[in-house]
């Protein structure tokens, strides 16, 4: 196992995303779809650890606040952040099932899909 520093791991892990985002363009839907779950997985997932990480970082820049070594717009700056990540995470998890949903096979059998409200019909 290789041991990172700590700046080599977060650029490592910034490069994993962007191929992971990569790898999401070109997925089938249900493929997308478990990349989703994954990412969006409020405990393990990208998102909640991306959260975490945040909220350390406002904890690393409150004690610098209180020494005057950073502004304390910074850490506000930070715990703002922490806090709008976190209510995002709880917003998209109320959608997780419908994500979930997305990574199961279509029945043999499909119906047509039902018209939407938000397609308009022309009558004739």
């Amino acid at each position: 196992m290789t041991v990172y520093g700590p700046e080599a791991l977060a650029r490592q892990i910034a490069q994993q995303i962007a191929e992971l985002n990569e790898c999401l363009i070109v997925a089938s839907p249900q493929q997308a779809a478990r990349i989703l779950g994954q990412v969006l997985e409020p405990e393990e997932g990208v998102l909640g650890s991306l959260t975490t990480l945040v909220a350390t970082g406002s904890h690393f820049a409150q004690g610098r606040a209180l020494n005057g070594a950073l502004p304390p717009a910074v850490w506000l700056a930070l715990g703002r952040a922490a806090n709008e990540l976190h209510d995002i995470t709880l917003d998209l998890d109320e959608h997780a099932e419908d994500i979930r949903r997305l990574t199961q096979s279509p029945p043999s059998a499909a119906l047509p899909p039902a018209p939407s409200p938000l397609v308009a019909r022309r009558h004739r």
